[in-house]
């Protein structure tokens, strides 16, 4: 099979249409193309005056060896099947959070026949969608079931973006798994996929069915609370639920809480497991209405059938040292709650699969490193976090309102006390605060700087009717679990600190490839007993 790539497609092309097109490009009969797939597409937008497809396509044809030496864009594959080993000796593995991570960790240990047992703190999506629905009615916060804690982790209440920037023979199969669990088709083949908020609850769901149907369990409410050790290795797991204190006897632990579970952090230091600071990015989020967006971005093609909300990735270097960067842009969508503790107030975007919202918005972020911490602590990261998130709840109204305000007034220094054109989409409410009452000066002078230099990006970008919505803390882990070549914690045997909240991986995609790297280890393990 070959992989023919930089095809380039107009944008009324009818792909149905494809084979026969490929041929006239190859220059061979249809007959001779066995068969065909779409393994990429693209929109290359470059030239506002000229927008189109980009696609690879992988064709199995008589006479590949003549292709390959007669075109140039074309490369030889194969194709890598996904092996799980069957295993049945030792304990029940325990894997504690159920976001991507987690999820994956579990699955490929299902199908291995170790029957995971899942510790989850917070709910399943259903009661979690009520949960959420609840805080932004009537400002009543779940600790344990937020958009931070649930079934699918913090990736169920965004965009369900599937882009990495990481290279890994594991990630065909997560996007196939994710298209048998619900997720729409077209995430094999896009650039940039996404599954969107309202299709990933089901995804998940379904992905929780078959783990249970291999004799894999999930338990809700299930807050980790403890472990316990014998000879340097993990030997007991402590959770605790409604009913009280529960143990499970087990060898391995796959650690995937998440990048809030602040809790679990402090467990861990008390237990001198060995921790590190970690670098990570706080700001806002930028709302522009979506038209103006889809105008910036595709010109005279705004609006074209073929074309779907127009997204955007920006980063600048700025002359302060900082750095300024977009981060989980979400078009046509909003701005949502994000807080899972009393009194801290935290936001994050989200949108569904159609993107067709009214507003745009991004995370707007600032890179923070250990030397703004100001302490040599390695919780200091996240005592960092607590501190911004307590001043932007108080600058609300401690009332979960979210402080928010116009671009103009934000770089201008100025306070009208009044939005425009973009209406915040924050619920349950904001208030007309600028961010230089809750973010770090360093912070705000970053913004002012990159937003304007942004703005010679993307025209528009630097509107003064833009909505700046803070604060966007939890873009990453300010912690690192340290643990070793065979991915288990430095500290404790058995013990695999796993995804986003333990520092290894920064995405829906990169946090599943790790949880099945774990989940692989634990197999191996497994099999030595």
């Amino acid at each position: 099979m070959i992989r023919v790539s930089n095809i380039r497609i107009p944008l009324d092309f009818d792909f149905a249409d494809i084979l026969p097109f490929c041929a006239r490009k190859l220059d061979i009969p249809e007959s001779r193309i066995k068969s065909l797939k779409l393994s990429k597409k693209s929109v290359d937008a470059r030239r506002k005056n000229d927008i189109y497809f980009i696609i690879s396509v992988d064709i199995s044809a008589e006479g590949e060896d003549n292709l390959l030496k007669k075109l140039k864009n074309a490369v030889r594959i194969e194709e890598h099947e996904y092996k799980i080993p069957v295993v049945s000796a030792g304990n029940r593995p325990v894997v504690v959070g159920f976001g991507p991570a987690g999820m994956f960790a579990s699955l490929v240990l299902a199908y291995a026949g170790a029957r995971p047992i899942v510790l989850e703190r917070g709910q399943d999506v259903d009661r979690r969608i009520k949960s959420v629905e609840e805080f932004r009615k009537f400002r009543k916060l779940d600790p344990e079931s937020n958009v931070q804690f649930g079934e699918g982790g913090a990736g169920t209440f965004s965009d369900g973006k599937l882009t990495t920037g990481i290279k890994d023979f594991r990630i065909p199969q997560i996007l196939q798994w994710l298209v048998e669990f619900g997720a729409p088709e077209e995430i094999l083949y896009l650039a940039k996929p996404h599954i969107g908020t309202d299709r990933l609850r089901n995804v998940v769901k379904n992905l929780r069915k078959q783990i249970e149907e291999l004799g894999g369990e999930i338990r809700f409410g299930a807050r980790l609370s403890g472990y316990e050790t014998e000879n340097g290795c993990i030997s007991q797991v402590l959770y605790t639920d409604r009913d009280g204190v529960h143990n499970i006897s087990t060898d391995n632990v796959i650690l995937a809480t998440g990048h809030s579970a602040r809790d679990v952090f402090e467990l861990l230091y008390e237990k001198n497991v060995v921790l590190s600071q970690k670098s990570f990015a706080v700001g806002v989020r930028i709302e522009h209405l979506r038209r103006d967006i889809d105008r910036a971005m595709y010109g005279r093609f705004a609006g074209h059938r073929a074309l779907k909300s127009a997204d955007y990735k920006l980063a600048v270097h700025l002359p302060n040292g900082r750095a300024l960067y977009t981060f989980c842009m979400c078009p046509g969508g909003e701005v949502v709650p994000a807080s899972s503790e009393t009194g801290r107030l935290a936001v994050n975007g989200m949108s569904c699969f159609a993107r067709d919202g009214e507003n745009s918005n991004s995370a707007l972020l600032v890179n923070v490193n250990p030397d703004d911490y100001g302490s040599s602590h390695p919780l200091a990261g996240m005592y960092f976090q607590r501190n911004i998130e307590e001043k932007a709840f108080i600058a609300g109204g401690s009332d979960y309102s979210a402080p928010a305000v116009t671009a103009g007034d934000f770089l201008d220094k100025r306070y009208s006390g009044k939005f425009g054109k973009v209406r915040p989409s924050y619920a349950p409410a904001v208030k007309y605060v600028s961010p230089d009452e809750y973010l770090p000066d360093f912070v705000c002078e970053s913004l002012r700087l990159g937003i304007t230099e942004m703005g010679r990006k993307i025209k528009g970008f630097d509107d003064k009717d833009a909505v700046l919505t803070g604060v966007e803390s939890r873009s990453s882990s300010p912690v690192r679990i340290e643990r070793g070549e065979n991915l288990q914690s430095v500290s404790v045997g058995g013990l695999f600190p796993c995804g986003e909240g333990a520092g290894y991986a920064g995405g829906i995609v990169s946090a599943a490839v790790d949880g099945m790297k774990c989940a692989e280890s634990v197999i191996k393990r497994l099999g030595e007993f």
